[in-house]
């Protein structure tokens, strides 16, 4: 008797099936009672825990309070020269022959960062470099002179402050900064400058590559490049985070014809600060030195010298009675190490030298006919040049 039942059950059941799987084919337009509506649940995105993966994270629709943020902090830099100062033959190379439809040849268009409430403004030092005056702009129209408080030609940085009129108070906006660590290939970033001497603009790319040196733009050079439309008259104007704060001082573009092509650089952060409070501090930028000259290891020096690696860097000259030939250092050594700080190229060893305090010492490991071998130097203070290395609005 069951077993009639269950197949009597199991035939009913086949049946409705049946039914239903012809009713949804041949009629899906009918309102049929088992069609019911099932919410779709997006889970939420959370961030991730620290050490695990980060979660793709949608970008927000807009940029508006980033740059509502930087934008009041970035001025205008109005300059004049003297006739003959800039080297023309530079200009072209980094920026065409185009001058924003400006035919004054003595007078030139920059941008500036204010960094302090105190009226601190960093800037190129190609922006003002032989500048016989210098006007800066704010957003809000207010126009005020500035005066050099220091240059740093190797980094290409100036620090101006700007002067407020007898009995004046002066409320100034100032930018935030942010860090170099927080900064990733990829991330979104905003350029802010004054391009063509049009006024304020802002424009958008991302971080293209971290660490950039070698580039003879400077002598210390770890650029952060970016594809953010950089043009002439945006030089010493602010590159921003999405949160805006400052992560650059925008510096160059590579071009042929004088438009952005995708190719721009800016000063870290870091060293931004470091040379702003070393020119507030001394007037100057103190860095420690060795006299040495030194090129990068090429895969042919390192099958001449048999070396298991191309990292370090190739001591090719000795400056007469300095520290480090003072220290025994010779030319052929490869300095592989400075302290517990491991060189890989020539431009990390310019680098890492600047950083070490004069009238120290410091430990080098060389590699030597093949052989470790540790000195230590004395080290001197880097003597300040005279011109800077480039010069380019």
């Amino acid at each position: 008797m069951l077993r009639r039942l269950w197949l009597i059950f199991a035939q009913a059941v086949t049946a409705a099936l049946a039914v239903i799987f012809v009713l949804e084919t041949l009629r899906p337009d009918w309102q049929l009672p088992w069609r019911v509506s099932v919410p779709v649940v997006v889970p939420v995105v959370q961030t991730a825990p620290s050490g695990a993966q980060p979660t793709a994270v949608p970008a927000p629709a807009s940029y508006a309070d980033a740059a509502r943020r930087a934008t009041p902090a970035v001025v205008n830099i109005n300059t004049t020269r003297e006739r003959g100062g800039r080297d023309d033959r530079v200009y072209r190379y980094f920026f065409g022959d185009g001058q924003g439809g400006r035919s004054d040849p003595d007078a030139s268009l920059g941008s500036g960062v204010v960094v302090s409430g105190d009226g601190y403004v960093l800037t190129n030092n190609h922006v003002i470099e032989d500048a016989a005056g210098i006007e800066i702009v704010f957003g809000d129209g207010r126009r005020a002179t500035a005066k050099v408080v220091g240059t740093d030609p190797e980094t290409d940085l100036a620090l101006l402050r700007v002067e407020a009129a007898p009995g004046e108070e002066r409320v100034l906006p100032v930018i935030e900064f942010g860090r170099d660590e927080d900064v990733h290939v990829g991330d979104v970033v905003l350029a802010i400058g004054n391009p063509f001497g049009i006024g304020s603009t802002v424009t958008m790319g991302i971080v293209s590559a971290t660490g950039r040196a070698n580039l003879q733009l400077s002598v210390f050079e770890n650029f952060i490049q970016t594809d953010a439309a950089i043009n002439p008259g945006n030089s010493g104007g602010a590159l921003v985070d999405v949160a805006g704060r400052l992560i650059g001082i925008n510096s160059a573009i590579l071009t042929r014809t004088g438009a952005a092509s995708g190719i721009g650089f800016a000063i870290p952060v870091s060293t931004a600060r470091q040379v702003m409070e070393g020119l507030i501090a001394d007037g100057q930028v103190v860095r420690g030195y060795i006299g040495v000259e030194t090129q990068d290891v090429s895969p042919e020096l390192a099958d001449a010298f048999q070396l298991a690696s191309r990292k370090g860097a190739l001591i090719t000259g000795l400056v007469r009675g300095g520290p480090a030939e003072r220290a025994g250092v010779k030319t052929g050594d490869i300095l592989v190490a400075i302290g517990e700080s491991p060189i890989d190229d020539s431009s990390a060893m310019l680098n890492q030298v600047a950083r070490l305090k004069p009238g120290g010492q410091a430990r080098l490991t060389l590699n030597r006919a093949r052989q470790r071998i540790d000195v230590t130097v004395d080290v001197g203070q880097r003597p300040r040049p005279a011109k800077s290395r480039r010069r380019a609005e």
